[in-house]
């Protein structure tokens, strides 16, 4: 089976129009899916959108005058003293995103003649949403604020796939759940990946029958910087099998992508890093994808990194970067991992 390449979500563009056509032609033969380049503030900022929606919820107070410009632990809101956070009253934009590029997809997949390329929507997990806007300490204390992004993100869900079928697959992002695997003991990284399935297995479960899912396990890119970084493979393989395992049965899993990097960090060269593959466990019709592509890694080493980590795995690998090419200082960065992913399945 050929190779494929992924893009995760954010690349440069003028539009999402102009995104889209130039992944089509830098990488259109190798993708099986993609998104509209998520262009432009603040769409390419991640969860900034939602955040940005909060300012506007009556459910809820400002704690932070302006948009933190690293990982607070803080948060940017609070709910008001009494009161709840109504899943109705929070405004995403998935669906606004997608109406707004679907169109044009489908019109540059059919001139670009790539049919097996389907539309790609991102979906941050609930667990990211509370803990970011809330803080991570009051989200750990109040689970219905999670439950109520996931009501609502399932909300949008069924907007967009009541529109495009089966022609569209939801990437389910987290940060907060794979370093929440690095940061907790040895002994428990195992209940705690266990914890952050099940959450992607909640909202999972409530779409519609036949939905399409993929999941992007991040590090946190967030101005080119990781929130954290891993010291083997151990909690992508943990947290991988515990997502595969158990998955709804009324739902598809066709992807899982996994950092080995940490933005501006190139992954090591090391081969003991990668030993934990040997337990990677998931099923062969759900292709893993090893983002390992970085500006600062030379094609060479790049063969490299890619033997390894299928030596260790056992399976073939589709290829990627750590996380969105958007997330670059200089978009000719962007267009050199595009280049450098072709070049690996091409040799």
């Amino acid at each position: 089976m050929t190779r494929k390449t992924h893009l995760v979500g954010a690349w440069p563009g003028a539009s999402g129009p102009h995104a889209m056509e130039t992944a089509f032609e830098r990488v259109g033969p190798y993708l099986v899916r993609m998104s509209d380049g998520e262009t432009g503030e603040p769409r390419s900022l991640w969860v900034t959108p939602t955040i940005e929606g909060m300012r506007a919820n009556p459910d809820v107070v400002s704690t932070r005058v302006r948009m933190a410009d690293d990982y607070t632990p803080d948060g940017h809101f609070a709910v008001k003293e009494g009161g709840s956070l109504n899943p109705d009253n929070i405004w995403h934009g998935y669906y606004a995103a997608f109406h707004e590029s679907y169109k044009a997809f489908k019109v540059l997949r059919e001139r670009y003649e790539q049919p097996q390329i389907s539309f790609q929507v991102g979906i941050p997990a609930p667990i990211d949403y509370a803990g970011i806007i809330f803080g991570f300490a009051t989200a750990a204390q109040h689970p219905e604020y999670e439950e109520a992004f996931r009501q609502s993100t399932v909300r949008e869900i069924k907007e967009i796939q009541g529109e495009a079928g089966d022609d569209v697959i939801f990437q389910l992002e987290t940060v907060n759940g794979l370093i929440g695997i690095t940061r907790a003991p040895t002994d428990a990284q195992q209940a705690v990946a266990e914890k952050v399935a099940a959450g992607f297995h909640k909202l999972i479960a409530d779409t519609p029958r036949g939905t399409r899912f993929g999941a992007h396990l991040c590090l946190g890119d967030f101005h080119h910087k990781a929130m954290g970084e891993m010291n083997d493979a151990t909690p992508v393989v943990l947290l991988s099998n515990a997502l595969a395992k158990n998955f709804p049965s009324d739902q598809k899993l066709e992807y899982i992508h996994a950092p080995f990097a940490a933005a501006d960090k190139p992954g090591s060269m090391d081969e003991s890093w990668y030993t934990p593959l040997k337990d990677l466990d998931i099923p062969d019709d759900v292709a893993f994808v090893a983002g390992f592509i970085h500006e600062d890694v030379s094609a060479k080493d790049n063969k490299k990194l890619l033997e390894m980590i299928e030596g260790f795995a056992g399976r073939q690998v589709d290829v990627a970067a750590a996380c969105g090419l958007g997330r670059r200082p200089d978009p000719e960065q962007a267009w050199d991992a595009m280049d450098k992913a072709v070049a690996l399945i091409e040799s």
